[in-house]
């Protein structure tokens, strides 16, 4: 008669550890925030779009750029050191 003891007695702690998971799954269920209304999506993909329209670079302009930018960065540092 002990084994069958000892297996109701799991068996009753497994019901409980399961009812306690669905209490808690229920709850965690019921805080989701309700679905958005159609209005407020709407609303939501009206977020602005910025378009940059500029050509493109070249190989060579882009190594002339990069030597004036580092020509002036040592200018300014040279000029703030003094």
């Amino acid at each position: 008669m002990k084994p069958l003891k000892s297996t109701l007695n799991n068996m009753e702690v497994i019901f409980t550890v399961a009812v306690a998971i669905a209490c808690a799954a229920s709850y965690v269920s019921f805080m989701q925030p309700q679905p958005a209304k159609a209005g407020d999506v709407a609303r939501a993909h009206a977020i602005p779009v910025v378009v940059v329209s500029a050509k493109r670079l070249t190989e060579q302009e882009k190594k002339t750029s990069l030597i004036e930018e580092r020509q002036a960065m040592l200018a300014n540092a040279t000029a703030s050191a003094l």
